[in-house]
């Protein structure tokens, strides 16, 4: 009986873990996380990814962006695009929760592929350490979903897929690049996933130090995928970002900026 809990335990963690990592999710809740009119479940595949800057202030899903829930029992971050210092961006207020959006992006080569952004984290997670499951939470998440040959991965691997896909009736990425606002991971650092090999963490940002102030950063998406995973990157076939505090029962603010994909040459680099 003990081994079919922990074989039931570990199949939801998979589901959960496709949700974060990109899936869409049938159900959509208010700020309240209450049930609230269900949109479409329909994701269009977007050529590129909506910018905050260019909507207006509003309380509901940016457009382009679908909302995402890692897990039934879980409360929602509830985000909004507001008016900040005279610009619109995504303000993410979670407590004790967590939750997302995504874009569902057209394939496309990841060689000479960046991703560039802004984010400020309003306040900190003391508790945060992303290499402890039981304390992974971070103000600031942007993921970063590749398509590949799955066929090559380690059978265990390819079961994990199979099963997740019959429990989501959604196929799961190949890889995930989760670049994040660490807790206390060195800078550059690669965090591994404590759930799956297929999702690895970069820490672009480290501790508390710059807490209220605008951070930019621009990744090499192949570079940072050869490190993390020692291989050539598939397509780009995704984007997401979380903020999430549940795993340490804390409350914390962060805002995103624009989130853009540049395709650079070699003189521009």
């Amino acid at each position: 009986m003990h081994g079919l809990r922990l074989k039931n335990t570990y199949l939801l963690i998979l589901l959960a873990m496709i949700l974060l990592t990109l899936s869409s999710c049938a159900s959509f809740v208010d700020q309240e996380n209450k049930p609230a009119e269900q949109p479409s479940t329909e994701i269009t595949t977007q050529e590129q990814i909506p910018k905050f800057s260019q909507q207006a202030a509003q309380s509901t899903i940016p457009d382009g962006w679908s909302f995402y829930r890692l897990a039934p029992h879980k409360k929602n971050t509830a985000y909004r695009l507001e008016n900040y210092q005279g610009k619109t961006v995504l303000s993410a207020n979670a407590k004790r929760s967590a939750s997302g959006l995504a874009v569902k992006l057209r394939p496309q080569p990841a060689s000479d592929l960046w991703l560039e952004w802004e984010w400020k984290a309003v306040g900190s997670i003391p508790k945060a350490d992303n290499a402890i499951r039981y304390t992974d939470d971070a103000p600031l998440r942007i993921l970063v979903a590749f398509d590949g040959n799955k066929s090559k991965l380690p059978l265990k691997e390819q079961l994990t897929f199979e099963v997740a896909g019959m429990l989501s009736g959604r196929e799961m990425p190949y890889a995930t690049l989760m670049y994040i606002w660490a807790g206390n991971s060195p800078l550059d650092s690669v965090v591994k996933n404590t759930f799956t090999s297929r999702v690895k963490m970069i820490a672009v940002d480290s501790g508390w130090q710059h807490t209220g102030q605008w951070r930019k950063h621009a990744r090499d998406l192949s570079a940072d995928y050869r490190i993390a995973f020692g291989e050539e990157p598939g397509d780009v076939i995704g984007v997401a970002l979380l903020t999430d505090t549940d795993n340490t029962k804390s409350q914390v603010r962060a805002l995103y900026g624009d989130i853009e994909l540049v395709r650079k040459t070699l003189k521009q680099k």
